[in-house]
């Protein structure tokens, strides 16, 4: 299976139950079909990006990386690459990178989609369509900082800082509903 019909199919089986939710996922679809290269960030009109909240293993605290393009506090994520499988794993290899936590347990199905414009590594005005999931760290997990963030910080899950963007609020309510209390 290519990465791009692994967004296809993990879209297509998903079913938020937010209508303004489900609205995103058809656009997406409709992007996906329109464009062979979509996952790639090769794709100037946009290109759709991995995303994923980063969970303590208690559910109460978000890992957030403080992002140096951006300046903003943002779930860890970014561009797919040719080498991913599925487009969880390149959601899974991304936080796995810059959270430094090994053992990350991601939902295979994305809690939200958010699509915002940027100037990322193309130097071009472009869009990230994000497709976010939510990834629970270990018990015991310490997070280390990668060189793609200017600091790394768990903040709790009800308290969020204002700076955040990019989908991150939505996300964050989103995740709440789903989490279930992690077993000890």
């Amino acid at each position: 299976m290519s990465l791009h019909q692994s967004a296809i199919d993990t879209l297509t089986a998903w079913r938020p139950a937010d209508p303004a939710q489900e609205s995103m996922r058809h656009a997406l679809l409709a992007f996906l079909d329109a464009n062979a290269k979509a996952c790639l960030r090769e794709s100037v009109p946009g290109h759709i990006t991995g995303s994923a909240l980063v969970v303590n293993h208690a559910g109460t605290h978000a890992l957030l990386t403080l992002h140096p393009r951006f300046q903003r506090w943002l779930q860890l994520g970014g561009h797919c690459e040719p080498e991913d499988a599925t487009l969880v794993a390149a959601a899974l290899r991304e936080a796995t990178e810059e959270s430094g936590i090994e053992g990350l347990f991601i939902d295979e199905l994305p809690t939200a989609v958010h699509v915002h414009p940027v100037t990322c590594s193309l130097g071009v005005p472009t869009r990230h369509l994000d497709v976010q999931f939510v990834a629970r760290a270990p018990k015991g997990a310490e997070a280390e900082r990668s060189e793609e963030s200017l600091d790394l910080r768990w903040w709790p899950l009800d308290d969020l800082p204002d700076s955040s963007d990019f989908g991150l609020t939505q996300l964050a309510t989103l995740a709440r509903v789903h989490l279930t209390p992690a077993a000890e």
